[in-house]
């Protein structure tokens, strides 16, 4: 796919997992079954407690692709990722949840897909993105207006207003120089990473294949979250509606509720990392006068949002709904 003799292998899928030995096994099966066999595995473990080294030391004597397990002291999935993207030996990096699975022909379609990119213009690129499908064949989200489209996360989202959680690969030279904060608490946005690198002028080719077979697990963050503390999700959260309100204004006209819904959030999620007493980053002030006059008007909604969320913690409950309404 590129010119650097330095890498081993062509791809490298990177797996951060904690205590997640039950599902990890789906994923190695996954990748026994890819059509296209130039990669390796990189199992990074968060501290795992329940038999994560024995279940991936049992795999890499018997699997046809090699598997290096990384181990570190439990800290976050971004600080898994980001030292899984350092370990990676591939020219290309694909971040393969421990719950997840491949579709058996990804990596192929993924390769193919870059090789149709004229060579004069791959500098441009960063990555290749395709579709997620539930285990019943259902695509998550939208698909694209086209099959075949080379754009930025930012105009997929703003201009073409596709929704839905979507999967490629990286090039692993350049998502290095992108890492995933760190400095923050709990839960960040792989999104931040992917709207840095857009700012940055890297194009992305996307296409209408499913890359990914998405699990539901109960015990993801998101689940356990829902119904449950939001201050977990809060910081990751507040930085993505701060980065929208911030960084992205020029797309206001494209998609103009999306921007109030930020600043909703913004006040949201602001004071459920507040309750948490912990300091937000100084550089993440609203340096532009529109998106502060957004969060003012969305101030009522967001605050309405916050006092819903303390229902869950403080055991108070909603007023019942009528059967007959939605």
């Amino acid at each position: 796919m590129g010119s650097d003799t330095t890498w081993r292998h062509l791809f490298s899928i990177v797996t951060p997992t904690y205590n997640r030995a039950h599902t990890l096994e789906r994923v190695y099966r996954s990748l026994q079954e890819q059509s296209y066999q130039d990669f390796e595995w990189v199992v990074v473990d968060d501290g795992s407690t329940d038999g994560t080294r024995q279940r991936v030391e049992a795999w890499q004597a018997e699997a046809g692709f090699p598997i290096r397990y990384v181990w570190q002291a439990q800290q976050h999935k971004k600080t898994a990722l980001n030292t899984g993207i350092r370990q990676a030996r591939g020219e290309w990096v694909v971040l393969l949840d421990s719950d997840d699975e491949l579709d058996s022909s990804a990596l192929c379609h993924m390769a193919r897909a870059w090789e149709e990119i004229p060579l004069d213009r791959r500098a441009l690129f960063v990555g290749i993105t395709g579709l997620c499908a539930r285990p019943d064949g259902q695509v998550v989200g939208d698909p694209y207006p086209l099959d075949v489209m080379d754009a930025t996360p930012l105009e997929m989202y703003f201009r073409h207003r596709v929704r839905g959680e979507k999967f490629g690969c990286l090039r692993t030279d350049i998502v290095r120089g992108f890492p995933f904060p760190e400095g923050v608490a709990g839960f960040v946005p792989e999104s931040l990473v992917w709207r840095a690198m857009a700012r940055a002028g890297y194009q992305t080719r996307f296409v209408n294949q499913v890359f990914r077979v998405y699990h539901d697990s109960p015990d993801s963050l998101t689940r356990q979250t829902t119904a449950g503390d939001m201050r977990v999700l809060a910081p990751g959260l507040w930085l993505l509606a701060h980065d929208t309100l911030d960084q992205c204004l020029g797309w206001f006209y494209q998609r103009p509720w999306a921007f109030f819904s930020a600043a909703a959030r913004y006040t949201r999620f602001g004071l459920h990392w507040r309750s948490l007493g912990l300091p937000r980053p100084l550089d993440c002030r609203l340096t532009r006068p529109a998106a502060r006059l957004l969060v003012a008007l969305a101030w009522p909604l967001g605050l309405g949002l916050f006092l819903r969320d303390q229902a869950p913690r403080y055991g108070m409950r909603s007023r019942p709904r009528h059967p007959g309404r939605p």
